[in-house]
């Protein structure tokens, strides 16, 4: 009885899994989301220069300036997805995974901006608080994703590093408002012009820059 073994010849018959790559982004559909970037960017610079970041609940300036904050997170969707799709922040499991957590954040933002919409009455509550949180972890979400397409490297030009710049809104905008709260509108409202606005318009004009073919 002998105690050694052979092991098993290895098959070469067996074909290497494939993964299909994702199709290529249009730089008509790059172009659309640039332009809903700069748009809801302007919507809630407006906004927040006119009205303030909570102006008196029930008043007309109550709902349109939440109507540009909601304008503004829906180009954020569309943003982050955009960089999904072209694997901006890289194209591993944990750099999309990310971007997927961020939707993720985005969208219980949304539901915090609605309920300052319609449920501002229960401001005080330990639920819309904590629901409220999500706003500027968004941000800080997007504040990540700005470093890591910068440090990735996939988008080109002024699309690579100007995310970074854009997605810097919340360790400016929050800071100012406990540092100077009498000009923290107008700080947020700068920000927004410089940093997504712009970035908006790199999208729109320059589409190839993420990648993006016909």
């Amino acid at each position: 009885m002998s105690l050694s073994t052979t092991p098993a010849t290895a098959r070469t018959d067996v074909a290497a899994p494939r993964t299909t790559p994702a199709a290529p982004v249009s730089t008509g559909l790059t172009r659309r989301v640039g332009i809903a970037v700069t748009t809801g960017s302007v919507a809630w610079a407006a906004g927040m220069a006119a009205f303030t970041n909570t102006p008196t609940a029930g008043t007309v300036q109550h709902y349109v300036y939440e109507v540009t904050a909601l304008m503004f997170q829906l180009g954020l969707v569309a943003l982050v997805w955009l960089q999904l799709r072209t694997g901006a922040t890289g194209t591993g499991k944990l750099a999309r995974g990310f971007l997927h957590a961020e939707h993720v954040l985005l969208g219980l933002a949304i539901t915090s901006t609605f309920t300052w919409m319609f449920l501002r009455d229960y401001q005080e509550t330990g639920w819309f608080m904590a629901l409220d949180v999500f706003w500027p972890l968004s941000m800080l979400g997007m504040a990540a994703i700005g470093v890591r397409i910068a440090i990735a490297g996939r988008w080109k030009g002024a699309a690579r590093f100007w995310p970074m710049v854009a997605e810097s809104w919340a360790p400016v905008a929050v800071p100012a408002s406990f540092l100077v709260p009498a000009f923290a509108q107008y700080v947020g409202a700068a920000h927004l012009l410089i940093g997504y606005v712009l970035l908006g318009v790199i999208l729109a004009r320059r589409p190839e820059l993420t990648g993006a073919r016909d």
